[in-house]
């Protein structure tokens, strides 16, 4: 089960889009693995996709055509990536968007595809066409529950949020859904996610959103430290609310950018919760660096680190792995001798030296719960910064050895 998460019992239609699932079997049986999201005219996106040099044909297809057209129809399928399978790949990806195109009456350009799954195997593309006319039938407002169920791969639990604010004495809505449970150090968004709003926001804005929001909520999180193939991340607003983003107050305008903010760290989160075989949820929060992108190294060194996480699933306060993975960053400017150490508020270590007063008792103990915290204080700098991981447990070698069996 995933460590400590909570569902949100209200989703929020976004008015402007329909979505549909259902089974087309190409891979999973008697369960829906095919999205239709329909955007209305006139909705605007921004998308960052996977920097992995050996992505899918569907991000390709995907970034190619939002450079085309804005997008009318999103195509999602689970259990397949197709990628890894040459020039059939892009072939597979083209004549799924074609087939959209040609059923709903819209360009191809228009119709912007994602998958996620197995890499390396072929897709039967009349799995996909067959079960078009069904999804096309079944759009609705309401299908995010189960659009956010038929994207899951190795997913326990789907993750799916909204927000409401209340801006200029409208209700504006942001509902999001996302995928991913291993394969997980996005280094751009996370594996699928889809955030939606009503306000209307232009391109460029949007784009910048999407860009500051995932710094700070996909591209700080890590399972395995495995960036995928097909990973993406879109931001999306339909502007059917009737308020434009650049008629808010500053005031307005900050109080929209944190609820973005907040919803995707929602779902940044959950993935990590949902991490495979997670036992624990792991902050990992590196201060005083001399520098944003320090911080951000020694975080995921610590985060990334095997002999941490297999600590971290032992309970087992081990504080000179942690160390040991800080200390491997490769960083002219980074300096251990004077650092200070803690975990869940037990302190380990003060300018480097292990404290008197501290029992390996005190911070076993402290590592014995399901939310842990890492806290490493450098003393060189400003610049904090903090990642969320899990721990490693044997369920997570499990599922992976088990994954195409």
């Amino acid at each position: 089960m995933p460590v400590g998460f909570t569902k949100h019992h209200t989703i929020h239609a976004i008015t402007g889009i329909r979505l549909a699932a259902a089974a087309a079997g190409i891979r999973y049986q008697n369960r829906h693995d095919l999205v239709l999201m329909e955007l209305a005219p006139g909705t605007r996106v921004a998308a960052v996709f996977t920097k992995n040099v050996f992505r899918a044909a569907p991000v390709e297809l995907a970034i190619k055509h939002l450079a085309l057209a804005a997008p009318r129809y999103l195509l999602i399928n689970s259990g397949n990536a197709n990628a890894g399978v040459g020039a059939a790949g892009m072939q597979i990806a083209l004549a799924s968007t074609q087939a959209v195109a040609d059923l709903m009456h819209v360009q191809a350009e228009q119709v912007v595809p994602f998958s996620t799954g197995v890499i390396g195997e072929q897709m039967d593309i009349h799995r996909i066409t067959q079960t078009l006319p069904e999804l096309a039938e079944q759009l609705h407002a309401d299908g995010w529950q189960t659009a956010a169920r038929a994207i899951m791969t190795t997913d326990t639990v789907e993750k799916l949020f909204s927000k409401t604010i209340q801006l200029q004495g409208q209700a504006i809505h942001i509902t999001g859904m996302a995928k991913g449970s291993g394969m997980i150090q996005p280094n751009m968004a996370t594996m699928l996610a889809y955030i939606a709003t009503d306000l209307n926001v232009d391109n460029a804005q949007l784009a910048t959103l999407l860009e500051n929001s995932v710094e700070h909520s996909f591209n700080a999180i890590t399972v395995d430290s495995d960036t995928s193939t097909n990973d993406a991340c879109m931001l999306i607003a339909t502007g059917a609310a009737d308020l434009a983003f650049e008629q808010l107050s500053e005031q307005e305008q900050n109080a929209f950018v944190q609820a973005i903010d907040e919803l995707m760290l929602l779902l940044a989160q959950a993935i990590v919760r949902d991490g495979e075989g997670a036992s624990k949820f792991v902050t990992v929060t590196v201060h005083n660096a001399s520098s944003d992108q320090q911080a951000k190294r020694v975080a995921f060194s610590i985060a990334n680190s095997p002999l941490v996480k297999t600590a971290l699933a032992a309970s087992d306060a081990n504080w000179g792995r942690i160390m040991a993975a800080a200390g491997k960053v490769e960083d002219d400017t980074l300096n251990l001798d004077s650092v200070d150490l803690s975990i869940n508020g037990v302190q380990i270590l003060q300018s480097s030296q292990l404290l008197e007063s501290y029992l390996d008792e005190a911070g076993s103990e402290a590592m014995q719960a399901a939310e842990v915290t890492i806290a490493l204080d450098l003393k060189l700098g400003n610049a904090t910064k903090t990642v969320w991981t899990t721990d490693l447990t044997h369920e997570y070698i499990r599922i992976n050895a088990e994954y195409r069996s």
